[in-house]
């Protein structure tokens, strides 16, 4: 019965979808308000009816119903409940309908909050998230069904796949659909803009906090997988370019430069169809993140082992909507006029710049991803691009963005001068070049591109604190204390100071773990110890542990370093239903890095293969991220991002009427 209802409800809200696309559509082009309430009921009812839809399978999970295929298929009686309750979207058709789930969110928080939106605009914006919710839906019901039953059922299921049982399963996904899912909002105001040929400040000041939004939950999600590929994969690594990795930066990147160019088309009325263009593209590459998840054209440990087929499907459905996208842009973006001028010097061209370098990345990351697809088509020979082509085209594109963040906010708008703006950061560019030469100084010039890369994290984060400095001297004169900083500072500037700082923070981390990380791997027996960065490590013992639904081979080791003695363990774990085995990594954190174990099978002297790594400062990489997503949380809690527009912005009409 649980099936039952399920599939009735995953109907039902493909129907309420299909209303939602149209009603809407028709009711603004006739500016009837009774046809665009109907779109406001529509995305409240399809919530329900999703919610209900994904109710129904969680259950199934959770009570072991055996005669729903996809349970049978991914989950086991002998799973603890917690990954029961992971699997509901450890499948492919799960994450599907949670990607449904938190569209029909966002489609009823636009109904909620929107009250004090243009009647219109509000009904062609959930008239485009129900085009995609329609899309979706049909996918699910037609490829990708999560409720087909088996009969007989078996006694009992196969199993989730041993990686995805672990605490990751149950908040990296949503979190990083939050993000994904969330910049279809940006997308459907930017459709809806195109259509009505109308943008002002007040537009923009509606789209910003659904991208800030979408931009932290991404952010989050990130650096919550990057974690948990860290401590269960074994490989020692934080981050390997891997194809589902990649589709998860490229939108972040262009989500960076939306945010970026969203913000200068509120405050100065620029940049109008570069961020709408934006807005097509980061919710494009949100579905093209979609795409390699569950096509099979690319290898990932990430990847749902899925049918062709299903990912063709998809393809059509990212043809569609960016296609379609793009050729209304290319129709309706001329009407879009901006009557802001700013001069080569200003923050305007500033955030320009920063759009072209994140652009540009994106660029790099998609070609790395896509080059050995389009060989392979080709008839080519097939091939991968691996660390070393991003640490070049990358890692030098982002050097030179970094070099620039800090120069951004310091800026003012519409136009200024290379001096002013120079004896502003005075104090953050003598801290960067004196602290190349201290570092140089004791690293030695070997280590000079380390050297440099640190030094620019401390640049970030002294020009960071620079744009707190700088306002409040200009606000209330020479500093006077800390209290009245923390009192009178708008909670969107500490955000934006947070966001940068935080990424200098980053930059520090992804340095010092790249320059200076050194690793071993031998063959142990216990009482047998290595030494390693200062670090004595010695395995104490072997010995063989039971879990709920696997057996581990447990590895004990004592760690005797800088912080005096740690226990470690390591585990490499053996699930008899799918006859896999996976690797839990001991890893002993600090602040000034990691120490990191990984076991592995019996060697052919009878000792225990292991692998040791020493991590300087890896700790840095996510704390830094965190802080990142920790200073967006900040801006979006401003209160300006809250109400009305600023009265100084209502005049600064953008657009016109089509």
């Amino acid at each position: 019965m649980i099936a039952e209802i399920g599939q009735f409800a995953l109907v039902l809200s493909f129907l309420v979808a299909l209303v939602q696309a149209v009603v809407p559509f028709i009711g603004a082009a006739r500016r009837d308000s009774a046809l665009m309430a109907v779109g406001r009921a529509a995305a409240c009812l399809e919530l329900f009816f999703v919610g209900l839809a994904f109710a129904a399978l969680a259950a199934g999970f959770m009570l072991n119903d055996f005669s729903i295929a996809l349970v049978a298929q991914h989950s086991n009686s002998t799973q603890p409940l917690i990954w029961r309750f992971g699997a509901t979207w450890g499948s492919h058709e799960g994450s599907m309908l949670l990607w449904v789930l938190i569209l029909a969110i966002n489609g009823a928080a636009l109904v909620t909050f929107g009250s004090n939106l243009r009647e219109t605009l509000q009904a062609r914006v959930l008239a485009v998230q129900g085009v995609i919710a329609a899309a979706f839906l049909g996918f699910s019901l037609f490829t990708s069904n999560p409720f087909l039953r088996l009969d007989p059922a078996p006694p009992d299921g196969a199993e989730l796949n041993p990686l995805l049982q672990d605490p990751g399963l149950v908040f990296h996904p949503p979190i990083l659909y939050l993000g994904y899912v969330g910049f279809s909002v940006a997308f459907a105001f930017g459709i809806a803009a195109l259509i009505e040929g109308y943008v002002d400040a007040g537009w923009a000041r509606w789209v910003r906090p659904w991208v800030l939004s979408s931009w932290i939950f991404l952010t989050v999600g990130i650096a919550a997988g990057s974690i948990w590929a860290y401590y269960t994969l074994g490989w020692g690594g934080w981050w390997f370019w891997d194809p589902v990795e990649n589709a998860s930066l490229m939108p972040w990147l262009i989500g960076t430069a939306l945010l970026h160019s969203s913000l200068a088309l509120e405050r100065r009325g620029a940049l109008v169809s570069w961020t709408i263009l934006l807005a097509i593209l980061t919710f494009s590459l949100s579905l093209v993140g979609t795409f390699l998840v569950r096509s099979g054209v690319l290898t990932s440990v990430h990847a749902f082992a899925v049918d062709a087929a299903r990912g063709v499907y998809i393809l059509g459905i990212i043809a569609l909507a960016t296609g379609g996208a793009l050729l209304l842009f290319a129709l309706r973006a001329p009407a879009l006029k901006t009557g802001a001028l700013f001069s080569p010097v200003s923050r305007e061209s500033a955030i320009t710049l920063n759009n072209v370098f994140l652009v540009t990345l994106t660029s790099v990351v998609f070609g790395g991803t896509f080059y050995p697809v389009f060989m392979d088509i080709l008839g080519g020979e097939k091939i991968s691009v691996g660390p070393p082509y991003y640490r070049i085209w990358f890692g030098a594109v982002a050097v030179a963005l970094l070099l620039l963040v800090s120069f951004g906010p310091m800026l003012n708008w519409k136009r200024d001068r290379i001096t002013d703006v120079a004896e502003r950061l005075k104090w953050p560019l003598l801290a960067f070049f004196v602290a190349i030469v201290m570092l140089v100084a004791a690293l030695g010039l070997g280590n000079l591109l380390a050297s440099f890369g640190i030094s620019l994290g401390l640049f970030l984060i002294a020009g960071a604190a620079a744009v707190l400095a700088r306002r409040f001297r200009r606000e209330h004169g020479p500093i006077r204390g800390l209290a009245q900083l923390l009192r009178t500072t708008p909670l969107a500037v500490w955000g934006l100071a947070l966001a940068h700082a935080g990424l200098g923070v980053t930059a520090i981390g992804i340095t010092a773990v790249s320059a200076f990380q050194s690793n071993v791997v031998l063959a142990m027996h216990p009482g047998e110890g290595v030494t390693l960065a200062g670090s004595r490590i010695t395995l104490e013992s072997l010995e063989i542990i039971r879990g709920p639904n696997y057996e581990a081979n447990q590895a004990r080791f004592v760690v005797d370093g800088r912080r005096g003695p740690r226990i470690l363990y390591s585990e490499r774990r053996f699930f008899p239903v799918s006859q896999t085995e996976t690797t839990l990594a001991g890893i002993g954190t600090g602040a000034l890095g990691n120490i990191y174990i990984s076991i592995g099978d019996r060697s052919a002297t009878g000792g225990t293969v292991v692998r040791i790594w020493d991590h300087p400062f890896v700790d840095w990489i996510w704390a830094g991220v965190f802080v990142m997503a920790l200073g967006g949380t900040i801006s979006l809690a401003d209160r300006r991002l809250r109400i009305g527009v600023a009265s100084p912005a209502r005049a600064a009409l953008v657009g016109v009427r089509a």
